[in-house]
């Protein structure tokens, strides 16, 4: 065996010494932009306020458990004949009472939070302050906070800024309804002005996400979700997708940046000016699947475009899902050009209490749905008599002859 110099040992010691000892500084600088724990938005502060809390008070119970853990293996060892032995010992009431009412307390308030929180920082919820320094809720704005003017943020004279978002394989698209503008992977918006979001998916189910100014919530397609927020530090900030969505997830970025009013201004008006509109056409054009698409900006929007993405009925001709529910309330089966549909498949008033659905909804097998004059409490009726027959049967034991019958 061969055995390292003494000056050799030394050398190698120089060697990874100082690497070993600029470890805690390496870790400690790469937390410095931390975003999460270093937001600009008021609502990312009290979410990242309440991970503080919670993380807080549950090292109540986590550090003196590990500090206990290492003095009881240190002082009761086996080589330790000064520590007192008492092996008949099983009880304390003191010390039961610190073991379980400790944690109980603990449990208790962080349940407490956790219920408020989850309702102040309910995305749906509307601001009811700007800022930590300024309590707006029934109180004016200070002066400059929102457009220089006082204002009351609840009391309808200050609309919030309003951002249609649209969740697209693999990008994102966002309308300014009061503007009359839509980007695609850029977003801008005032410092200290409330942000309304409403967000939709074309495809699939998404997550919009932007660490600097609020929690994630998710974009899904035919339905509509919500987010308030405010951004209170200028600055370029990143947006992402935070859930899965295929093959060009990785590249679903964009920049948010905070403005001034008066650069926001200046951003609204180089769009507009820069020209190019977002209709219809344009719209199933920019759906179509593409990754790591550059920004994008359009000078005009069709109105209703967004209402016509969550519906689902942007392609000319294709009914929306409010004017099928409407036609099903009205007691059509199918419209005219929707599943080979020629509209109403019944004579005569509807049934009252049948089931009334498309024939790829029910499927293939012969159903029957229960009309009204059978009885909806079937408690007492005997088994398999019709009185117990009040939903959608795939295959009835007895059809019914004289009775309102509606076939998928």
């Amino acid at each position: 065996m061969t055995v390292a110099a003494p000056t050799q040992r030394l050398t190698g010691a120089k060697t990874w010494l100082p690497r070993l000892t600029a470890l805690p500084l390496a870790l400690a600088v790469s937390g410095c932009d931390w975003v999460v724990m270093s937001p600009s938005g008021d609502i990312a502060v009290q979410q990242r306020d309440l991970i503080l809390i919670s993380t807080g008070l549950m090292l109540l119970i986590i550090i003196p458990v590990i500090v206990l853990t290492l003095f009881f293996a240190f002082r009761y060892r086996a080589t330790n004949e000064a520590a007192k032995y008492e092996p008949k010992w099983d009880h304390s009431v003191s010390l039961e009472l610190l073991i379980w009412g400790v944690p109980l307390l603990i449990i208790i308030a962080l349940g407490a939070i956790t219920w408020t929180s989850t309702h102040l920082l309910d995305p749906y919820r509307p601001l009811a302050r700007i800022k930590p320094e300024a309590q707006t809720t029934g109180t004016n704005v200070p002066v400059g906070a929102l457009g220089g003017t006082p204002q009351q943020i609840n009391g309808g004279a200050n609309n919030p800024l309003e951002v249609d978002v649209v969740a697209l394989d693999w990008k994102w698209l966002f309308i300014y309804p009061e503007y009359g503008i839509a980007t695609v992977n850029e977003l801008a918006a005032p410092v200290d002005r409330p942000i309304k979001f409403k967000l939709t998916s074309s495809s699939v189910m998404n997550a919009f996400y932007i660490p600097a100014l609020a929690g994630m919530i998710y974009t899904m397609p035919g339905m509509e979700t919500t987010l308030h927020a405010v951004i209170n530090k200028p600055g370029n900030f990143e947006g992402f997708s935070s859930n899965y969505s295929g093959a060009g997830f990785s590249g679903m970025r964009f920049r948010f940046h905070g403005v001034s009013d008066a650069d926001f201004a200046g951003w609204v008006s180089r769009i507009k000016n820069g020209g190019g509109g977002l209709n219809r056409t344009n719209y199933l054009r920019l759906e179509k699947p593409s990754e790591k698409v550059p920004i994008m900006r359009f000078g005009a929007v069709d109105s209703g475009l967004f209402k016509a993405i969550v519906e689902q009925c942007v392609t000319p001709g294709k009914p929306c899902m409010s004017d099928l529910m409407k036609h099903d309330e009205q007691g059509g089966m199918t419209m005219p050009g929707v599943n080979g549909g020629k509209g109403p498949q019944h004579s005569g008033p509807r049934p009252e209490g049948a089931l009334m659905k498309d024939a790829d909804e029910k499927g293939s097998a012969p159903h029957w749905s229960a009309p009204a004059e059978i009885q909806k409490d079937g408690g007492n009726a005997k088994p398999g008599s019709l009185d117990n027959r009040n939903h959608t049967m795939t295959t009835p034991l007895t059809q019914p002859g004289t009775r309102p019958v509606a076939n998928g």
